[in-house]
């Protein structure tokens, strides 16, 4: 199954983005950290160029730290950018972070020019939270759908630096069908966009593999299960999640997994590490390799048929 959503909005968000690009000094982008690489949007590259750019790894708290750790040294040795790792319990971080934004921009850090600092990242990603910690007040509106925000706005990080928020920015083709799919287990992606059970199989598929222990524990199992169905089998009928004749409800059980992985009921747990990524990478490239070479024989084909179709007419 392929996942995506692109409303409207983010489409504009993205042409406004575009449009101030030169007025940017520094790039912020905001990743979930149990999904640094499926919530970096790659179109925020392409608009970003060279730009100084922060990559904020947000709720760490969430996450596995050792992957976490493991992210922060991918991003920093092979894009040459900085991250910081940031949760929302956090209080310490405003001090930090206009450090940073000073230290990436060093021309303008030490003078009384205004810094543009554009703060952008994926729906649901936590960039309002974000803002709102280090302003130490609610300046941006949060909630737990994706797409709250909806319109970029001006905010005052001290008197040398501002803020520009931006709306979040999926992209309209997720080639990488994993991502898709990670997107939706962490609530990236509004649920009209997929079909639950699918996403929980996935999940339980997942962790069954990477996170079994974690599993034991929050669902009290005196055994791992061999497979996906198997788990939400299980789970199903601890929880009660039952139908008629005995079956387990696929939508009820389904909803109880994902949601309490959203929640942190099952524990520190990421989705994808960097050497996960560079294994699907390579399996998109080669699969976007195969597609071309479909079309370009296709195309020659119906050149074929063009060309044998002029001669018979002569």
């Amino acid at each position: 199954m392929s996942i995506q959503w692109y409303p409207g909005h983010m489409h504009k968000a993205q042409k406004e983005v575009r449009e101030i690009f030169n007025q940017v000094d520094v790039f912020i982008e905001v990743l979930d950290a149990r999904l640094p690489f499926s919530s970096e949007n790659p179109m925020i590259a392409q608009i970003r160029q060279d730009k100084p750019t922060i990559k904020i790894l947000n709720k760490t708290d969430l996450a596995d730290p050792l992957v976490t750790e493991a992210w922060q040294a991918y991003f920093e040795t092979q894009f040459n950018v900085k991250t910081l790792a940031f949760n929302a319990q956090q209080g310490d971080k405003r001090e930090q972070m206009i450090s940073l934004i000073k230290k990436m921009v060093p021309q303008k850090g030490d003078s009384t020019r205004v810094i543009q600092a554009l703060i952008i990242g994926i729906p649901n990603v936590g960039k309002s939270t974000l803002i709102n910690n280090i302003m130490g007040r609610t300046i941006a509106k949060t909630g737990n759908e994706p797409a709250v925000t909806k319109n970029q706005q001006r905010i005052k990080l001290e008197e040398h630096i501002t803020l520009i928020d931006t709306p979040g920015m999926l992209w309209p083709n997720i080639e990488n069908p994993n991502s898709g799919y990670r997107l939706a287990i962490s609530g990236g992606i509004k649920e009209t966009a997929f079909e639950l059970p699918d996403v929980a199989s996935y999940a339980a598929e997942y962790l069954l593999k990477t996170y079994p222990q974690h599993l034991k524990t929050r669902f009290e199992l005196t055994e791992i299960p061999r497979t996906d169905m198997e788990l939400l089998d299980v789970i199903g009928r601890k929880r009660g999640c039952l139908r008629g004749g005995g079956m387990v409800d696929l939508d009820k059980v389904s909803r109880i997994l994902v949601v309490e992985y959203r929640d942190h009921l099952i524990g520190d747990i990421s989705l994808e590490t960097p050497e996960m990524m560079h294994a699907e990478r390579l399996e998109v490239e080669r699969l976007n390799e195969l597609k071309e070479l479909k079309r370009l024989a296709k195309e020659e084909d119906k050149q074929r048929r063009r060309t044998r179709h002029k001669r018979n007419q002569k």
